[in-house]
Protein backbone atom coordinates (compact mmCIF):
# COMPACT_ATOMS: atom_id res chain seq x y z
CA UNK A 1 0.00 0.00 0.00
CA UNK A 2 1.33 3.41 -0.96
CA UNK A 3 1.97 6.13 1.59
CA UNK A 4 0.50 8.62 -0.88
CA UNK A 5 -3.19 7.94 -0.59
CA UNK A 6 -6.12 10.29 0.00
CA UNK A 7 -6.24 9.63 3.75
CA UNK A 8 -2.57 10.31 4.39
CA UNK A 9 -2.68 13.33 2.07
CA UNK A 10 -5.51 14.82 4.15
CA UNK A 11 -3.52 14.19 7.32
CA UNK A 12 -0.48 15.88 5.76
CA UNK A 13 -2.71 18.81 4.76
CA UNK A 14 -3.75 19.09 8.41
CA UNK A 15 -0.12 19.06 9.54
CA UNK A 16 0.84 21.60 6.87
CA UNK A 17 -1.94 23.96 7.89
CA UNK A 18 -0.57 24.30 11.42
CA UNK A 19 2.39 26.60 10.63
CA UNK A 20 0.20 28.72 8.35
CA UNK A 21 -2.40 29.22 11.09
CA UNK A 22 0.36 29.94 13.60
CA UNK A 23 2.02 32.53 11.34
CA UNK A 24 -1.27 34.31 10.65
CA UNK A 25 -2.02 34.53 14.37
CA UNK A 26 1.53 35.51 15.30
CA UNK A 27 2.17 38.21 12.74
CA UNK A 28 -1.31 39.34 11.65
CA UNK A 29 -3.70 39.03 14.62
CA UNK A 30 -6.32 41.34 13.10
CA UNK A 31 -9.86 40.69 11.87
CA UNK A 32 -9.23 39.42 8.31
CA UNK A 33 -6.10 37.35 9.01
CA UNK A 34 -7.98 35.82 11.96
CA UNK A 35 -10.89 35.03 9.66
CA UNK A 36 -8.51 33.41 7.14
CA UNK A 37 -6.80 31.45 9.94
CA UNK A 38 -10.21 30.27 11.17
CA UNK A 39 -11.14 29.19 7.65
CA UNK A 40 -7.89 27.22 7.26
CA UNK A 41 -8.44 25.69 10.72
CA UNK A 42 -12.00 24.76 9.70
CA UNK A 43 -10.76 23.01 6.54
CA UNK A 44 -8.08 21.20 8.54
CA UNK A 45 -10.62 20.09 11.14
CA UNK A 46 -12.99 18.96 8.41
CA UNK A 47 -10.21 16.92 6.81
CA UNK A 48 -9.95 14.94 10.06
CA UNK A 49 -13.38 13.45 9.52
CA UNK A 50 -12.71 12.60 5.93
CA UNK A 51 -9.29 10.96 6.29
CA UNK A 52 -10.59 8.19 8.53
CA UNK A 53 -13.66 7.70 6.36
CA UNK A 54 -11.58 7.32 3.19
CA UNK A 55 -9.03 5.06 4.88
CA UNK A 56 -11.76 2.64 5.96
CA UNK A 57 -13.83 2.93 2.78
CA UNK A 58 -10.92 2.30 0.41
CA UNK A 59 -9.06 -0.05 2.76
CA UNK A 60 -6.00 2.20 2.89
CA UNK A 61 -5.54 2.13 6.66
CA UNK A 62 -1.81 2.23 7.31
CA UNK A 63 0.47 2.22 10.35
CA UNK A 64 1.80 5.62 9.29
CA UNK A 65 -1.77 6.93 9.14
CA UNK A 66 -2.56 5.44 12.55
CA UNK A 67 0.42 7.34 13.95
CA UNK A 68 0.07 10.63 12.06
CA UNK A 69 -3.71 11.11 12.28
CA UNK A 70 -4.03 11.48 16.07
CA UNK A 71 -0.74 13.40 16.17
CA UNK A 72 -2.03 15.86 13.57
CA UNK A 73 -5.27 16.33 15.52
CA UNK A 74 -3.47 17.08 18.77
CA UNK A 75 -0.90 19.36 17.14
CA UNK A 76 -3.60 21.31 15.32
CA UNK A 77 -5.60 22.04 18.46
CA UNK A 78 -2.72 22.44 20.92
CA UNK A 79 -0.54 24.63 18.71
CA UNK A 80 -3.45 26.87 17.81
CA UNK A 81 -4.53 27.22 21.43
CA UNK A 82 -0.96 28.10 22.42
CA UNK A 83 -0.92 30.80 19.73
CA UNK A 84 -4.15 32.24 21.13
CA UNK A 85 -2.75 32.73 24.65
CA UNK A 86 -0.66 35.88 24.03
CA UNK A 87 -3.56 37.33 22.02
CA UNK A 88 -5.73 37.12 25.14
CA UNK A 89 -8.23 34.83 23.46
CA UNK A 90 -7.85 31.90 25.88
CA UNK A 91 -6.50 31.47 29.40
CA UNK A 92 -3.09 29.78 29.62
CA UNK A 93 -4.18 27.43 32.41
CA UNK A 94 -7.04 26.08 30.26
CA UNK A 95 -4.58 25.33 27.46
CA UNK A 96 -2.20 23.71 29.97
CA UNK A 97 -4.97 21.41 31.27
CA UNK A 98 -5.99 20.42 27.73
CA UNK A 99 -2.38 19.67 26.74
CA UNK A 100 -1.72 17.78 29.98
CA UNK A 101 -4.77 15.57 29.37
CA UNK A 102 -3.71 14.86 25.79
CA UNK A 103 -0.22 13.88 26.94
CA UNK A 104 -1.52 11.77 29.82
CA UNK A 105 -4.02 9.83 27.68
CA UNK A 106 -1.49 9.33 24.87
CA UNK A 107 1.03 8.01 27.41
CA UNK A 108 -1.60 5.78 29.02
CA UNK A 109 -2.58 4.31 25.66
CA UNK A 110 1.09 3.68 24.87
CA UNK A 111 1.63 1.89 28.20
CA UNK A 112 -1.54 -0.12 27.73
CA UNK A 113 -0.49 -1.04 24.19
CA UNK A 114 2.89 -2.27 25.41
CA UNK A 115 0.99 -4.64 27.71
CA UNK A 116 -1.23 -5.85 24.88
CA UNK A 117 -4.23 -3.86 26.08
CA UNK A 118 -5.99 -1.72 23.48
CA UNK A 119 -7.88 1.29 24.77
CA UNK A 120 -9.95 2.26 21.77
CA UNK A 121 -11.11 5.80 21.18
CA UNK A 122 -14.47 6.28 22.86
CA UNK A 123 -17.48 8.23 21.68
CA UNK A 124 -16.84 10.60 24.58
CA UNK A 125 -13.29 11.14 23.31
CA UNK A 126 -14.61 11.87 19.82
CA UNK A 127 -17.13 14.36 21.20
CA UNK A 128 -14.33 15.96 23.20
CA UNK A 129 -12.27 16.35 20.04
CA UNK A 130 -15.21 17.95 18.23
CA UNK A 131 -15.82 20.33 21.15
CA UNK A 132 -12.15 21.35 21.15
CA UNK A 133 -12.15 21.90 17.38
CA UNK A 134 -15.31 24.02 17.43
CA UNK A 135 -14.24 26.08 20.46
CA UNK A 136 -10.76 26.68 19.06
CA UNK A 137 -12.13 27.72 15.68
CA UNK A 138 -14.52 30.22 17.27
CA UNK A 139 -11.71 31.60 19.46
CA UNK A 140 -9.58 32.16 16.36
CA UNK A 141 -12.37 34.32 14.89
CA UNK A 142 -12.42 36.45 18.07
CA UNK A 143 -14.04 39.53 16.53
CA UNK A 144 -17.74 40.34 16.13
CA UNK A 145 -19.29 38.95 12.97
CA UNK A 146 -22.93 39.57 12.11
CA UNK A 147 -23.67 40.75 15.65
CA UNK A 148 -22.18 37.59 17.15
CA UNK A 149 -19.56 38.10 19.85
CA UNK A 150 -17.31 35.20 18.87
CA UNK A 151 -14.89 35.83 21.74
CA UNK A 152 -17.67 35.39 24.28
CA UNK A 153 -19.07 32.36 22.42
CA UNK A 154 -15.59 30.82 22.08
CA UNK A 155 -14.94 31.33 25.79
CA UNK A 156 -18.16 29.49 26.70
CA UNK A 157 -17.34 26.70 24.23
CA UNK A 158 -13.76 26.27 25.49
CA UNK A 159 -15.18 25.76 28.99
CA UNK A 160 -17.49 23.08 27.60
CA UNK A 161 -14.50 21.53 25.80
CA UNK A 162 -12.45 21.70 29.01
CA UNK A 163 -15.11 19.79 30.97
CA UNK A 164 -15.38 17.18 28.21
CA UNK A 165 -11.57 16.97 28.05
CA UNK A 166 -11.31 16.20 31.76
CA UNK A 167 -14.30 13.85 31.71
CA UNK A 168 -12.99 11.83 28.78
CA UNK A 169 -9.50 11.74 30.31
CA UNK A 170 -10.90 10.27 33.51
CA UNK A 171 -12.90 7.80 31.42
CA UNK A 172 -9.72 6.55 29.68
CA UNK A 173 -7.98 5.97 33.02
CA UNK A 174 -11.01 4.19 34.50
CA UNK A 175 -11.24 1.92 31.43
CA UNK A 176 -7.52 1.16 31.70
CA UNK A 177 -7.79 0.29 35.39
CA UNK A 178 -10.75 -2.01 34.67
CA UNK A 179 -8.84 -3.78 31.89
CA UNK A 180 -5.68 -4.44 33.91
Amino acid sequence: MSFWNVSNSLTLFRLGSIPLIALLLLFFPDRWPSFIAAFIFFLAALSDGFDGYFARRWNTVSNVGKLLDPLADKLLVCTTLIMLIPLGRVEAWIVAVIIAREMAVTTLRGIAGSKGVVIAASQLGKKKALAQLVATNILILHYRYFFIDTHWLGTILIWVALVMTLWSGIDYFVRYLKSS
